[in-house]
């Protein structure tokens, strides 16, 4: 037993090991991606600064400015160009690398002739560097790009200041932690304002972190695992505790992108993996133990017998009978047997259907309690004489009934997995059911509806219980929405073109969370009798999608605004 537990360890181990790699494998391609991203990101946004430093090159207002030396109308004309395209602060300067005119007009931020990407642009070629811009910046990134007289001759440079603070803003809080750092190791730019500033040890090698500029390093670790460097840190509570680290050079901008990636995911998916294959691992073991010992009973049993046999020849037909029982004992253990393993698949059976419940509820829920009203709506006709009218509610309780059995045969359809082809919905009809079944709630609630019919059908791919439940799903939801709204207004609209659009646009609170409204179980209404599970957006985004479609949901000024995009049938309207 204790050899099976140490190989059962020892295969758990093996599996979580793997899965946990496979995870980091997919989560470095992810990281990858999106750090290529952000580095292009950030390229394309001082790029741009370099391009504004070539073409104020080529003006001829720098070159007069140069070549006969009036810069007394250059500052206004750099003061406009630094306001238009948001650099910091334009500089024209001379050959011998002395300050002409400054868009600001203010001192040069540091000694511009002794800079690297200054001399670089005095010889005829673009440069660039970063340092600071003080008293404007502590953070500047300088484009410099050559002012060429007429025969090629090198009149200076005009050099852009690029403040860095105005670039990493809109990066700040974002996910993964990213963070730039210059050839010398220190954080330039960062979407967490924490490692500014942060940087690596000149005599570090190997696998290292970043240190702060001021105080003590944290605590801080490095392995590898698979061919990922994971890092172990405890910098603050907006970075990843355990964190797979990549780099990505950029040499456009002298530069290297890093990013640190939550590893907790991948490590926890790993242990799910693990212990399922730990516990089924363990199940078929006890299940050998306990054959094993059956086995060991039945030896011993068998020996018995023979002993006594063997010793007492007269007591032959005691020892018949007893072997007898012993079989039927054994038949009626097997026959236990196979009733358990029919009782455990019943079990999964109805682990499946308790899964199912909850949408199952919610998808014979309506067209219940819609029986409910017609039948109640029909006995006061009955009480009043009017048996037309109950005629009228006994109709529509067949054809729901009709829809209810539809549903059930999806449901069947469903658990039997059978590949169900998708009908051609007349979207028209379904949205006039939907406007129907809804019609004495919005009423109650004093909802104003706004709604053009179609004057044709319209053919798209659904199914038509299905379509119409999302329907009214998002016609409920919206007049729930609107209960203390002072304006309560339901527009419905359908836009007909390569695919066809139907918008619900409420003038309730909106949406406080767009990205998990069609998360199972989330919901807003925890209480009063509109109080629900939170999955009926949940229903209707698979139902949708099973269709080929798209639902989406969004804020606008006045309110919530849901679309539900649908494929048009391909089939011809009149063979079908």
């Amino acid at each position: 037993m204790l050899a099976f537990l140490a190989v059962v360890a020892a295969l758990s181990g093996g599996v979580w090991r793997y899965f946990h790699e496979q995870g980091l494998d997919l989560l470095a391609e992810r990281g990858r991606a999106d750090l290529a991203l952000a580095g292009d990101r950030l390229v394309g946004q001082l790029q741009r600064y370099r391009d504004l430093a070539v073409l104020m090159g080529n003006h001829p207002a720098v070159r007069a400015v140069l070549s006969e030396g009036d810069a007394r109308d250059l500052g206004d004309l750099l003061l406009n160009v630094a306001d238009k395209t948001a650099a910091l602060d334009v500089l024209v300067i001379d050959a011998d690398g002395r300050l002409r005119a400054s868009a600001l007009g203010l001192d040069a931020p540091m000694e511009l002739a002794g800079q690297p990407f200054v001399r670089r642009a005095l010889r005829g070629a673009l440069g660039w560097g970063h340092g600071e811009a003080m008293p404007l910046s502590q953070r500047a990134y300088f484009h410099a790009a050559p002012v060429f007289s007429p025969p090629g001759q090198v009149l200076g440079a005009v050099v852009v200041v690029t403040d860095l603070n105005g670039i990493d803003y809109n990066w700040r809080g974002s996910n993964p932690p990213a963070f730039f750092t210059d050839s010398s190791g220190e954080v330039l730019i960062a979407n967490r304002s924490e490692l500014l500033f942060w940087r690596r040890a000149p005599e570090s090698s190997g696998l290292v972190g970043l240190v702060p500029p001021v105080g003590p390093a944290p605590p801080f670790e490095a392995r590898r695992l698979g061919g990922h460097e994971i890092w172990l840190l405890d910098w603050g509570p907006y970075l990843p505790r355990s964190a797979l680290h990549l780099t990505q050079g950029l040499p456009v901008i002298g530069l290297t992108g890093e990013v640190l990636l939550d590893t907790e995911p991948a490590r926890r998916l790993a242990a799910a993996q693990a212990a399922a294959v730990a516990a089924l691992c363990l199940a078929f073991g006890s299940l050998l133990f306990l054959a094993a010992e059956r086995r060991r009973a039945l030896a011993s049993a068998n020996a018995r017998l023979e002993d006594r046999v063997a010793e007492r020849t007269q007591a032959l037909r005691d020892t018949n009978a007893k072997l007898l029982a012993e079989a039927a004992e054994r038949e009626e253990a097997q026959a236990a047997l196979r009733r358990a393993q029919d009782e455990l698949v019943q079990a999964g059976k109805l682990s499946a259907l308790g899964q199912m419940s909850a949408g199952i509820s919610h998808e014979l829920n309506q067209p219940l309690m819609a029986i409910r009203s017609f039948a109640e709506n029909g006995v006061q006709f009955m009480n009043r004489g009017t048996p037309g009218r109950a005629a009228e509610n006994l109709t529509r309780i067949s054809e729901l009934a009709q829809r209810m059995a539809r549903i059930i045969q999806n449901l069947r359809a469903f658990a039997r997995q059978d590949q169900q082809t998708d009908d051609r919905v007349d979207l028209r009809r379904a949205l006039e059911s939907a406007l129907e079944l809804t019609r004495a709630h919005v009423q109650d609630a004093g909802v104003e509806l706004v709604h053009a019919p179609l004057e044709a059908p319209t053919w798209v791919r659904g199914g038509e219980v299905r379509l119409g439940q999302v329907f009214v799903n998002l016609i409920t939801n919206a007049v729930d929405a609107m209960a203390d709204a002072p304006e309560k207004r339901l527009e419905i609209g359908v836009l007909e073109a390569d695919e066809v659009t139907v918008s619900f646009r409420d003038t309730g609170p909106g949406i406080e969370m767009p990205d998990k409204v069609f998360d199972p179980f989330y919901t807003t209404k925890t209480q009063g009798p509109s109080a629900g599970m939170g999955l009926g957006l949940s229903i209707s985004y698979g139902i949708v999608q099973s269709f080929g479609g798209q639902i989406r949901g969004s804020n606008y000024q006045g309110g919530a605004l849901f679309t539900v995009t649908l494929e048009r049938h391909t089939k011809d309207v009149a063979a079908a």
